[in-house]
């Protein structure tokens, strides 16, 4: 069966995704969006944004419903799909197989975003959104003059837990380790910082809630064997995020992590392949950061096509 054709693929429909679409379409290129959920990707799981230029608050939801009427205005489609692989044929199409049919275009833009580690403890997923987050700029504000426990000990959990303190009355930083992860200047900050606490060589063994929001965790010191609950109001974990790049391994477009690699226009290695969002390299993953990304890489998107022209 041959496969659809657009001029314009987008891989993801989250807001960067809906936004190089929108910019695509607007260029009247035939486009698709594939997605392997429902468009908006993780802003339908962030209850209220506070952070999107022209909404003083917005449910995340609204606001994937917002962009999407956006980025369909033009034509663009959408359709549902979990992608496999992609390859680059000889004369540059790319070809990508999804358990939905295969389709093929000449420029492909990957929008599949990243996800968080996850502690794999119960409690956690029963409790995302409502108390447990994984984003102390997009949540932090929810928890004013309240207390919260941050796990892990790197440069991220260091520096969203200084951050937190703004906000909260007290930041417990809970480590597996008895020395942290992070830069020695995000540690001379934090241990200078009178609202962080640090419990040491301690790992988070359950999250428990009253059934409508996070009361406390329970937790394990490796040292002392002796196992403590602590009271909080919010977990904010950082143990790692991870790429969502696996079916883009084979194009040599990652680093040894997974994270994707572009210049500023959003041009991988591979004439024709652009990347955007939380699958890039990059340092601040928002909203607004992946609808930037959203727009240089649709407009270069059509930059590369009308390049095929000449």
């Amino acid at each position: 069966m041959a496969e659809k054709k657009y001029d314009v693929i987008v891989i993801g429909a989250g807001p960067g995704g809906m936004t190089a679409a929108l910019y695509a379409s607007r260029a009247n290129l035939s486009v698709l969006m594939l997605d392997r959920g429902i468009y908006g990707g993780q802003m339908n799981n962030t209850a209220e944004v506070e952070n999107y230029p022209g909404f003083k608050s917005i449910l995340g939801p609204d606001l994937a419903k917002e962009m999407y009427a956006s980025a369909t205005q033009f034509s663009a489609e959408f359709a549902y799909g979990n992608v496999e692989n992609v390859t680059v044929a000889a004369d540059g199409t790319k070809i990508i197989k999804t358990d939905n049919g295969d389709f093929s275009t000449q420029a492909l833009i990957i929008a599949t975003g990243s996800q968080y580690k996850k502690l794999q403890v119960p409690g956690e997923k029963e409790y995302s959104g409502r108390g447990v987050s994984y984003c102390a700029v997009c949540d932090g504000a929810f928890f004013r003059n309240q207390k919260v426990v941050v796990v892990g000990g790197g440069d991220s959990a260091i520096e969203e837990g200084a951050y937190l303190t703004q906000l909260a009355s007290e930041v417990n930083v809970i480590h597996r380790r008895d020395q942290l992860r992070a830069q020695k200047i995000l540690q001379d900050r934090a241990f200078a910082n009178d609202k962080m606490k640090f419990t040491w060589d301690t790992i988070v063994t359950e999250i428990i809630g009253d059934g409508k929001k996070v009361t406390k965790v329970k937790t394990h010191n490796k040292k002392t064997g002796e196992d403590s609950e602590i009271a909080t109001h919010g977990v904010f974990i950082y143990v790692g995020l991870l790429p969502v790049s696996e079916p883009f391994q084979n194009l040599g477009i990652t680093d040894k992590v997974g994270w994707i690699i572009t210049d500023d226009k959003m041009a991988t290695a591979v004439p024709g392949i652009f990347a955007l969002g939380d699958v890039r390299k990059k340092e601040l993953r928002q909203i607004t950061t992946a609808v930037g990304d959203g727009g240089i890489a649709g407009q270069n998107a059509y930059n590369y096509l009308e390049s095929l022209k000449d």
